[in-house]
């Protein structure tokens, strides 16, 4: 690689693909071992690594061990019909297929388990927001308690009586 080329790539991209070749090569991927392979110093390769985890680029698998992210392409337009006779046309993107009932009935099984994912990963969604909004009016009415100076046992008195 000549010198051009060294200095056109930034330091994020050089660890990725650092880290990106360490992983292909089944090497395990530590601060130090990049800073010997990139010769780039320690507080470089953390600040680095910190930007390449917040941009999803890279994950932590334990303390100081990091994989590349796994990248896929954007998702594709899907869309299913339902005929009058019983088929199924499956579009994905720019394909179609034709299927049988029997057919539909099979990739529906075989992708069971991909959507038990979904409704799990929606689940969680759903419950990390309702959680962030009990934790807000959890922190309101302590503010409010605490405005109005009442004591553990005065809140319970207040509470109880409102």
């Amino acid at each position: 690689m000549n010198d051009a080329a060294k200095t056109s790539k930034s330091t994020a991209e050089t660890i990725l693909e650092a880290i990106q070749d360490l992983h292909s090569r089944e090497q395990i991927v530590t601060r130090e071992t990049l800073a010997e392979i990139t010769q780039l110093k320690l507080t470089t390769i953390d600040d680095r690594l910190a930007y390449l985890v917040d941009n999803g680029r890279i994950r932590r698998v334990q303390r100081g061990v990091f994989v590349p992210a796994e990248q896929h392409r954007p998702a594709r337009p899907i869309s299913r019909t339902l005929c009058p006779d019983g088929t199924s046309v499956l579009e994905v993107g720019d394909s179609v297929m034709i299927l049988t009932p029997r057919e539909a009935r099979m990739i529906g099984e075989l992708m069971a388990g991909s959507s038990q994912q979904y409704a799990a990963i929606e689940i969680g969604h759903e419950a990390a927001r309702l959680n962030a909004v009990l934790q807000a009016q959890i922190s309101e009415v302590r503010r409010e308690v605490a405005r109005m100076g009442l004591t553990k046992e005065e809140d319970h008195h207040a509470i109880r009586d409102n």
